[in-house]
């Protein structure tokens, strides 16, 4: 991820409602949720809702995949990945190697 790519993110979950979607993804793993359930969860209406997923989408923390009419979203791990190794790239006097396991451990493979 590069820095304008970084901005975007960080944009993106500047907003409570999205850093909200953003942290439930998280939570519930590889399963993902439909949209209408983390709508339902966070008690955010549709519309606002499809605005702020395609927000997170664009910013490459979330991906989606299509499941007849409805979509299911999903924390896009390599988002967060790229996301913490563009903060930690010069991190240890730019000695990446130091800091890339622990990257490693946060960054699962949801």
């Amino acid at each position: 991820m590069d820095k304008f790519q970084s901005i975007e993110a960080f944009a993106a979950l500047s907003q409570e409602t999205r850093l909200d979607v953003f942290r439930l993804l998280i939570q519930v793993g590889p399963q993902g949720m439909l949209a209408g359930e983390i709508g339902d969860s966070l008690g955010v209406k549709q519309n606002t809702m499809s605005a702020n997923l395609s927000i997170l989408n664009r910013a490459g923390l979330i991906r989606s995949v299509r499941e007849g009419r409805a979509i299911r979203y999903y924390a896009d791990m390599d988002g967060v990945k790229g996301l913490l190794e563009f903060l930690m790239e010069d991190c240890c006097r730019g000695r990446k190697e130091i800091c890339q396991p622990v990257i490693e451990q946060l960054a699962c493979a949801c």
